[in-house]
């Protein structure tokens, strides 16, 4: 009787690409974009952020050094995602020009802040006068929000409308950052969705 040989076959592990995002808050941004983590997706998100440094500089540091020990594969994306709240264009201007040196970096700007992106999932974001403002107007859609995000509050319905939103108040579609109220943070949200698996 001639001897089976059996070839044992190499477990094959499906690659999920990445999206490295550099944050400038540690709380708020990351369970926002942790939403796109889930075991059907194809993508892997993973948020670079600190509780105590959040100028643009520092959202930059985080990414360079990241990025300087690990990596990035072509077909990966790496995002800087900042507020244009006090910052000048000088510091914004640094981050414009870094992702502008490969075609898989990228910049999100929300002018006054990222809490303008969350209203526009439930609020047109029409006439908010201030950061404190968005941050207030956020609150009374959001009862009981500091911060922290209650995931299921943000479903695809949900995600839909602020991206709409978004995309009607960058018309025509800037290429630096809303210089009034505005984001650009559906831009990255677009890429997530694509493979979201929820």
């Amino acid at each position: 009787m001639a001897r089976r040989h059996f070839k044992r076959s190499k477990p094959s592990r499906s690659y999920k690409k990445l999206y490295l995002i550099s944050t400038e808050g540690s709380k708020t941004e990351k369970g926002y974009f942790n939403l796109f983590n889930s075991r059907d997706s194809i993508i892997q998100v993973r948020c670079l952020s600190s509780k105590d440094r959040s100028s643009p500089n520092h959202v930059l540091k985080r990414m360079s050094r990241y990025l300087n020990d690990e990596g990035l594969r072509k077909e990966d994306e790496a995002w800087l995602v900042v507020d244009k709240d006090q910052w000048s264009e000088q510091q914004l201007n640094s981050l414009l020009l870094w992702s502008r040196a490969e075609a898989n970096y990228h910049l999100a700007v929300s002018a006054p802040k990222f809490e303008f992106w969350l209203l526009l999932h439930f609020d047109d974001g029409q006439n908010v006068l201030s950061s404190g403002d968005c941050s207030r107007r956020l609150k009374r859609v959001l009862s009981g929000y500091d911060k922290g995000i209650q995931q299921s509050r943000f479903g695809q319905a949900e995600i839909n409308r602020a991206l709409s939103r978004a995309q009607e108040l960058d018309n025509p579609p800037t290429v630096s950052w809303p210089t009034t109220n505005g984001t650009t943070v559906y831009r990255l949200v677009e890429q997530l969705l694509e493979g979201w698996g929820r």
